[in-house]
């Protein structure tokens, strides 16, 4: 094999794709900026520990493990940069109030997330701690949102859950992990086979519940059906009032809802959503409510964020128009060597031509040309 073979999806990003890419991540960390969201930069690697702790555990899996030279402790590449923003919450910041963070970087998968997926995403994120009201739902929904429009996504939809609708039927009894574990990926998968099974000794209305829950996917009416066919139960009736609300603060997008969509149950305490766009094969982003997330680190406080991969995104959006640049000729002449200064210091790209060079294309769109006139270099469209 080629020494310069690249291992199974881990890819270069060549010129175009990475500069769509660096303006989106310029995009999206402007448009949480706007909303008043702090940037922070979690180290790439961390004590195992420390990074597999708490929700982190569920990544395991996915983490990439080496031993330290320094201290001979075990070490993990981030899988996921959200513990890690619970950590800074909790252990650097401590703040009493309202904390709103976001970061983007690149994390690491052992295996990838689908056939196509990297490896190595370009993880973008935005968390909110200390609002246990649905107010913090609502905002970092919306800024989900505004964040894929200002990735001009065209037409997103928003499909909505809820984690405490199983964890609410399933309270006080006495199941197993591996039992439980079943459950769950039953009703993930919509298996009404294998959850009737599953369930043959549960209360008849919690089993019936759970049944019904995997018919309970598609528009609002799905929310009054639920209403009137799930257990009474006071997490079941505020899940669903949330749900309700958090709809109707959305306004030009599809909402749907899949109250049997269980990924990441492990890991959220409440509403959760995926936004997804037209032909796309999966979630564009994902975020919810995670009230535990930070226990670990000794500070079990409301939280809800959502993240998402910027390579993915790119990969759904128009591809941008080449960047307007002057073209200029190579020549050792002070004064056109000031006025390319000038003109970079204005912002503008001026890309000089080198000699024997002047066929040459590449990632720029040459619009104008910069030309002596009257002793006087000036710019000139093409």
């Amino acid at each position: 094999m080629s020494a310069w073979v690249l291992p199974d999806h881990i890819a270069d990003v060549l010129p175009s794709e990475a500069r769509h890419i660096e303006e989106l991540r310029r995009d999206l960390l402007d448009a949480a900026r706007c909303y008043g969201y702090e940037l922070v930069m979690p180290p790439l690697l961390e004590h195992l520990e420390s990074l597999l702790t708490g929700a982190g555990v569920a990544l395991d899996l996915q983490t990439f493990k080496l031993v330290d030279q320094l201290s001979g402790r075990m070490m993990g590449l981030r899988a996921d940069s959200t513990p890690q923003v619970a950590r800074i919450d909790a252990h650097l910041l401590n703040r009493s109030g309202v904390t709103r963070l976001c970061y983007c970087g690149p994390v690491l998968h052992t295996l990838p997330g689908a056939p196509h997926a990297t490896r190595e995403p370009l993880q973008f994120g935005a968390e909110i701690y200390g609002h246990a009201g649905l107010e913090a739902d609502i905002e970092i929904l919306t800024l989900a949102l505004d964040c894929l429009k200002a990735a001009k996504l065209e037409n997103p939809s928003v499909d909505l859950a809820d984690a405490r609708l199983v964890k609410s039927m399933l309270s006080g009894l006495s199941l197993g992990s591996a039992q439980l574990a079943a459950l769950y990926a039953a009703l993930a998968a919509k298996d009404s086979p294998e959850l009737t099974a599953l369930t043959r000794d549960l209360p008849a209305h919690i089993r019936q519940g759970l049944l019904t829950l995997v018919q309970l996917y598609g528009d609002a009416s799905v929310l009054d059906e639920a209403q009137k066919a799930l257990p009474p139960l006071p997490g079941v009736a505020e899940a669903l009032q949330n749900l309700k609300q958090l709809a109707g603060q959305l306004s030009g997008v599809q909402v749907t809802f899949d109250l049997a969509d269980l990924q990441g149950y492990a890991y959220y305490t409440g509403a959760r959503f995926a936004i997804y766009a037209p032909g796309g094969s999966g979630a564009l982003a994902r975020g919810g409510r995670y009230d535990q997330v930070g226990a670990v680190f000794g500070r079990n406080r409301p939280a809800a964020g959502f993240s998402l991969d910027i390579k993915t995104l790119v990969s759904a959006v128009a591809a941008r128009p080449l960047q307007a640049a002057i073209r200029a000729p190579w020549r050792q002449e002070p004064r056109l060597a000031a006025a390319i200064t000038t003109l970079r210091a204005q912002g503008e790209v001026v890309v000089c031509v080198l000699p024997g060079h002047e066929s040459e294309v590449d990632e720029f769109h040459c619009d104008r040309v910069l030309v002596e006139s009257a002793g006087q270099w000036l710019v000139q469209t093409i």
